[in-house]
């Protein structure tokens, strides 16, 4: 029996079991993926926003604001790449000057620290790529870029080293009210009983919530494209720049990355498929026409990778954080749409709060490890990257050549607490393969030392999710080949 059930590993699950590792509770996470922070987690502008878009008096107000300062907090203290740009919002014209007050206001009421209005000119003079035509902007200075996928591993494999489990593959297929109370979720694994279930499970949460009961409220996806471009165009901008957000999201921004990237999107698609990800010739057109608005020097010849996330929309104009009203102990954080990334913490720990007030015992431990480090050699000394070649060679062993990625590096995320058993997990946990040749110098040698670190042979290894075989056989033969005449 356990005390708590987590289905999904995004951001807000990874949040949630983090928060809870430090209690003494048992804590099983499911996601359905062969890999965590594997859906809208990796697909996302990898921003956090200020917190000054939500309306004042909303779950995604109060969340926002305490979660960037969370957020911010959480990857200092657990070696995640992040850096506090700041973020500018674009008027063009001087109708839409009000809105840009309307921000203000709401962020002044949300507790956002340090906004400013600003003129065209004063705009130009923090950055000064952006078009003559912005006549206005909204300086808010706790924006921040951040490696969102880095963020999820962070605390999920922090939770791990605290005693939270973690099942990988693990769709739960139905749930149920246990005959002594509590649930009991069925899994390709088997069945798992537990006193509360949290569903963190993203776009999908609906279909998770409805193998309990029908749903009141409706999911409405939609579709994200991006460019990111090379780091010959990182620095651009130095701030998050946003234009007036609409009725389809805040619309399409120019970012900085915390790699050195230029990030460029989205556009909103409705979806009714939920696995469509792929890109279109005519929203990526869209998302050039309208980032060049904003800065129009950006070289999009210099684009090294498309990609495309869906978001948990609803048909709520709030996220959707509370407890099932026929069966108590099951509690929805669901349509966490954006600022879902920066909110995750704060989602997490209001999470944790509603158990301890629904009667689940919250004992801290006193020896809960909230620290990690990573080595990511490129940025070391050359102090520090002779003693890390003297403890292992492999570290001095170059794979990634455009990311300066070591073997020593792949193999920390070979063999970490959340362990990258997939070539784009690699990617993830250590930036093999995400420059500007995307993985295809490198690619062949991850799959290589995964194979070899597993025990498996090079046909096992997948490059992401379930099906996604690199090779399928040999591509040269073996036997004699007969000749003629």
């Amino acid at each position: 029996m356990y005390d708590v059930v987590i289905i999904g590993c995004g951001v807000v699950g990874a949040a949630t079991a983090y928060r809870l590792a430090r209690y003494d509770l048992r804590t099983l996470v499911l996601e359905a993926n062969n890999d965590v922070a594997n859906a809208t987690t990796k697909a996302n502008s990898a921003i956090l926003h200020a917190g000054y878009d939500p309306e004042p008096g909303t779950k995604m107000a109060a969340l926002n604001v305490e979660g960037n300062r969370m957020a911010i907090e959480i990857c200092r203290r657990l070696d995640v790449p992040v850096k506090q740009t700041g973020s500018l919002v674009l008027a063009f014209t001087p109708e839409q000057l009000p809105h840009l007050q309307t921000l203000y206001d709401r962020g002044t009421a949300n507790g956002v620290p340090g906004l400013q209005l600003l003129s065209g000119d004063e705009a130009r003079a923090l950055e000064p790529n952006l078009s003559t035509e912005v006549c206005g902007a909204l300086l808010a200075p706790t924006a921040a870029v951040v490696d969102p996928w880095g963020f999820a591993l962070a605390m999920i494999e922090t939770a791990v080293r605290n005693g939270v489990e973690l099942h990988r593959s693990a769709p739960v297929t139905a749930i149920r009210a246990g005959e002594g109370g509590g649930f009991v979720l069925a899994t390709p694994q088997g069945e798992v009983e537990t006193r509360f279930v949290i569903n963190a499970a993203g776009v999908n949460a609906d279909r998770v919530h409805a193998l309990l009961e029908p749903v009141d409220w409706r999911m409405q996806p939609s579709r994200g494209e991006y460019y990111l471009l090379d780091k010959s165009e990182g620095g651009r901008v130095g701030r998050v720049i946003f234009q007036c957000p609409g009725p389809e999201g805040k619309g399409v921004l120019v970012a900085p990355t915390v790699h050195g990237n230029l990030i460029v999107g989205p556009n909103a698609e409705p979806v009714t498929d939920r696995r469509d990800l792929g890109n279109t010739a005519a929203g990526l057109a869209f998302v050039k026409a309208r980032a060049m608005q904003s800065v129009p020097s950006i070289r999009f010849g210099e684009n090294i990778r498309n990609f495309s996330g869906i978001r948990a929309n609803t048909d709520r104009d709030d996220f959707l954080i509370g407890w099932s009203k026929a069966y108590p102990g099951f509690l929805d954080l669901a349509g966490i749409k954006s600022p879902g990334l920066t909110s995750a913490p704060a989602i997490g720990k209001l999470a944790a709060d509603m158990l301890g007030e629904a009667g689940l015992p919250l004992t801290e431990k006193p020896d809960f490890l909230d620290e990690r480090h990573v080595v990511r050699f490129r940025y070391a000394t050359p102090e520090q990257k002779a003693a890390l070649i003297a403890k292992d060679p492999r570290y001095g062993r170059v794979i990634c050549r455009c990311e300066t990625i070591t073997e020593g590096e792949i193999l920390d995320a070979i063999h970490s607490p959340v362990p990258a058993t997939t070539v784009n997990g690699v990617k993830r946990r250590c930036n093999a393969g995400m420059g500007r040749c995307q993985g295809g110098f490198c690619g062949p040698r991850v799959q290589a030392i995964l194979a070899r670190e597993l025990g498996v042979s090079p046909t096992e290894i997948l490059m992401d999710q379930a099906g996604s075989w690199v090779l399928c056989g040999e591509t040269k033969q073996t036997e004699e080949v007969p000749t003629h005449g």
